[in-house]
């Protein structure tokens, strides 16, 4: 899969096939969260492995009983070691570049479930302490987020978002450009071309649902 369309096809899946992943797929999906970049190179993080029955259910209580979560065929569960940042850059580094290496780790994962034709979900809505009492995490560690990952049972549509102009500034903050789309030039044109793509895909569906 070309990364472009990757990143612009990805949806946070929340139904799943109750069918197991394979482990060679689980396998890309870790080492890609293995090779995101980290504050310093420190790679102060940690990935655990959820596959149990008992513990998947115990895990989507813990996250306030969305029990869609014990339906996925594996639970990853990146835990952030904060000390390790603190000790190079002390509070910042334990309180903000923990968690954005975290996320890194994440969303690289999430990218290459959708890859393997899997559907994962960002989940950081949980109790801390259940968590860590379930997959038994030392002290020192902190869970951050939650990524179950399955076969996807539910036919997701583009959901709405805001126009590029909308998120981006140029050289201050409210710096805006009058014509975004000449100035975006191809990549603008190439952009327009996938959310056409994703519409005729979402009237195909509609139709499929009338039929």
């Amino acid at each position: 899969m070309e990364t472009e369309e990757c990143i612009l096809a990805r949806r946070s899946v929340r139904k799943f096939k109750r069918v197991a992943v394979e482990w060679d797929k689980v396998g890309k999906i870790l080492e890609a969260g293995c090779a995101a970049p980290t504050a310093g190179n420190l790679q102060n993080f940690k990935i655990i492995v959820v596959l149990e029955e008992d513990k998947k259910n115990t895990i989507a209580e813990a996250c306030f009983q969305q029990h869609w979560i014990r339906d996925a065929g594996v639970i990853l569960v990146i835990c952030a070691e904060p000390e390790k940042a603190k000790r190079h850059y002390g509070i910042r580094g334990e309180r903000l570049y923990t968690i954005q290496s975290c996320a890194a780790v994440a969303e690289n994962m999430l990218l290459m479930a959708h890859d393997q034709g899997l559907g994962s979900c960002w989940v950081g809505a949980f109790d801390e302490d259940k968590v860590k009492s379930e997959l038994s995490i030392v002290k020192e560690a902190r869970p951050q987020i939650i990524l179950p990952i399955g076969y996807s049972d539910e036919k997701l549509l583009p959901p709405h978002k805001y126009k590029l102009e909308n998120f981006v500034y140029f050289e201050k903050w409210w710096g805006r450009i009058k014509d975004m789309d000449v100035f975006m030039g191809a990549t603008g044109g190439r952009h327009r071309r996938l959310i056409e793509k994703g519409k005729e895909a979402l009237e195909k569906v509609k139709k499929k649902i009338s039929g």
